[in-house]
């Protein structure tokens, strides 16, 4: 009876969460003390916190989705329940196998083409955290319909931070969550593909399957601003992983925000700046005119200038700048040190120490290879133009020198007002000054917005490991948004990386996404037009008004009588006016800020922040401004339209654009 059968799973179901109770009880209860020193303890005790924060119940996350009755003649359980994390008993019996166990594979990957040595797969469904139904798949060579569990988890309403997607995740969607260590991954996908989601859950799955080694190296998430890290930061510690950083470029590089024109934010973005700061550094470095005369007691002991010169030149581009300049001092020293050996003195390493930190290998030392901050190279380099030209050479253009020269130069480094595209070219410098230390993994989200400076400096920090990179080519809103992938993985030091693409989608409806494709032309013709698994009919609604404001807060009623989330999305330029109407009818709602968590069911959303985000319901305010507020306002404006999973409202009192019509 299927009555029996859920009342037998629900058993299992608390029978399993009783256990991670148990199995969290027992990790609180263990102590660092044992450790010998405090150093140690104090490591015991970080990594015995983490693991009790891993095992952590989440009441409306179940422990698990998925259950596989196995035929494989082999040492393995014939019977194994797939869930978010790994539960044994008290007798170490397994009571729930993690999904990112090799075992594990088959309840993505197992057809009735290929069995994978599973005779039923069995999904569950849930209401909350209550198991309430249940539907069985046989693998004995007969077709597979639609599942309607999978159908409805894919389609369930919601409100607050973005879910995992650790039941539903797909084939194609499964062999990009897998893929080794050592590979990196770039995924082109369309809106609603689950592109986000696939990343962080392949980040999940690399914690599991080298957690001894990335546990050293570390692995960071790379989101586009801080409310798109509030929307994911519940899907990883759901999935069991307390460990990872989540951050912004800003967050990498420096929280610089000093507004700039957009032409030379363009220009500081271009990969021939790397060129032109390596030249701005090095410049520094001058040819030396005296020796070194070093006196020690009655005794002197000359570098002539020649050999000063010889030393400078053979260091000179062969290690970074920082590193020379402690390396100069040294070969200076040992070049006084061979004429005191040769006077019969025994000089030892100490000896060499105190010449390289004596007072006339520091005059030398000042004088050819000074010591430099990136922030007093990039101030020399944005403020004379005559040291600019010097490093750009060829590289840029006398216009393009105008465009990034400061009009006004600041008095010194200190006061000077940093850029975000400045923030990249300080870390080309600091990586030229001294080595930046490199991850294990990075996952980088809408990856297709960074400029080629910004694309170094994340490549910087896995250069001795491997990406997963994220976006859309289509949904490009910077100056300098990327046309192709390949250029991407060239700047971001991982050319070898593995381009696949995603093109269908689970969550935007066909009929929003087929409208919001009529802009594809335009702003990615090379890509193939995305394709949706749910019909959607009903979904789309375009409106005319007189005055959109006026008719925002009853199309704002209309979504809140249905079930989920709701986005109201218009041009920046355009949220203080709706805000207004809003307040005056007396609808209780908040504005999405760079900083805000977006826990508010009803949200105001700026279009320059929409990027990543997902509402059930999507009211778009007047289509033309979002278009007619940036250069590439159209990507902007596809962006905007393709944020809705469930309905699209458009509210216009102008022409819609030429490319909607």
């Amino acid at each position: 009876m299927p009555g029996n059968v859920l009342e037998d799973e629900r058993a299992h179901l608390a029978a399993s969460r009783a256990a991670l109770r148990a199995m969290r009880e027992h990790a609180q209860s263990l102590s660092a003390d044992a450790a010998g020193d405090w150093v140690s303890q104090q490591v015991l005790q970080g990594l015995l916190d983490q693991r009790v924060a891993a095992l952590a119940d989440h009441p409306d996350a179940p422990l698990f989705f998925g259950r596989l009755d196995r035929a494989a003649d082999d040492d393995l359980p014939s019977m194994i329940y797939v869930g978010r994390r790994h539960v044994h008993d008290e007798s170490s019996r397994p009571l729930v196998i993690d999904w990112r166990a090799p075992i594990s594979r088959a309840f993505y990957q197992a057809s009735p083409a290929d069995p994978m040595g599973v005779r039923l797969r069995r999904r569950f469904g849930y209401q909350g955290g209550d198991l309430t139904a249940y539907e069985d798949e046989p693998l004995d060579g007969r077709a597979l319909g639609q599942s309607r569990l999978l159908t409805e988890e894919i389609e369930r309403p919601r409100t607050g931070p973005m879910r995992d997607i650790v039941a539903t995740i797909q084939p194609d969607q499964d062999e990009i969550v897998r893929a080794d260590l050592g590979v990196t991954v770039c995924v082109q996908g369309a809106p609603g593909t689950g592109k986000t989601a696939v990343g962080l859950h392949r980040a999940a799955y690399l914690l599991f399957t080298h957690r001894e080694k990335l546990s050293r190296s570390g692995v960071t998430i790379v989101g586009p601003n801080r409310a798109f890290l509030a929307y994911i930061s519940s899907v990883l510690p759901a999935l069991g992983e307390v460990k990872v950083d989540q951050t912004t470029v800003a967050g990498v590089l420096g929280d610089h925000a000093h507004p700039e024109d957009p032409a030379a934010a363009a220009v500081k973005g271009d990969a021939r700046m790397a060129e032109v700061v390596k030249r701005a550094l090095w410049l520094h470095v001058a040819k030396p005119v005296e020796g070194v005369l070093f006196t020690k007691g009655i005794n002197r002991y000359r570098v002539p200038d020649h050999e000063v010169r010889e030393i400078v030149a053979s260091l000179r581009g062969t290690t970074r700048y920082g590193p020379g300049r402690t390396t100069l001092a040294q070969r200076l020293a040992h070049a006084v040190l061979v004429q005191m050996e040769r006077r019969g003195e025994s000089p030892d390493d100490r000896v060499q120490d105190a010449v390289a930190r004596s007072k006339p290998v520091k005059a030398v030392l000042d004088a050819v290879w000074p010591k430099l901050t990136p922030e007093q190279v990039l101030f020399r380099l944005l403020s004379d133009p005559e040291f600019l030209a010097r490093a750009a050479r060829s590289d840029l253009s006398p216009e393009e020198q105008r465009l990034i020269l400061w009009r006004k130069p600041y008095k010194s480094h200190r006061s000077a007002k940093w850029t975000a595209a400045d923030a990249a070219l300080l870390d080309e410098l600091g990586d030229l000054i001294e080595r930046t230390p490199s991850q294990g993994h990075l996952v980088v989200d809408e990856a297709q917005d960074l400029s080629a400076m910004q694309l170094r400096a994340l490549g910087r920090r896995c250069r001795t490991g491997s990406a997963t990179v994220l976006g859309d080519l289509a949904q490009g809103t910077t100056p300098w948004s990327a046309r192709s992938w390949k250029t991407v993985l060239d700047h971001l030091g991982q050319p070898s990386g593995e381009v696949t693409e995603l093109t269908l989608g689970f969550r935007v409806p066909r009929e929003v996404l087929d409208f919001a494709a009529r802009l594809l032309p335009s702003v990615a013709p090379e890509l193939a037009p995305p394709r949706s698994l749910r019909p959607g009919a009903g979904s789309l609604s375009v409106r005319r008004e007189a005055d959109v404001a006026a008719a925002l807060p009853g199309a704002v009623r209309q979504a809140l009588a249905q079930e989920g989330s709701i986005g109201v999305i218009a041009a920046d330029a355009d949220v203080p006016a709706l805000t207004a109407a809003l307040d005056a009818a007396q609808v209780p709602h908040a504005v999405l800020g760079p900083d805000s968590t977006g826990d508010d069911r009803l949200l105001l959303v700026p279009a320059t922040l929409a990027k990543g985000l997902e509402y059930d319901h999507v009211i778009v305010a007047e289509p033309a401004a979002i278009a007619e507020a940036e250069e590439r306002g159209l990507a902007r404006l596809y962006v905007v339209l393709t944020r809705a999973v469930t309905s699209l409202t458009i509210l216009h009192s102008r022409d819609l654009p030429e490319e909607l019509r």
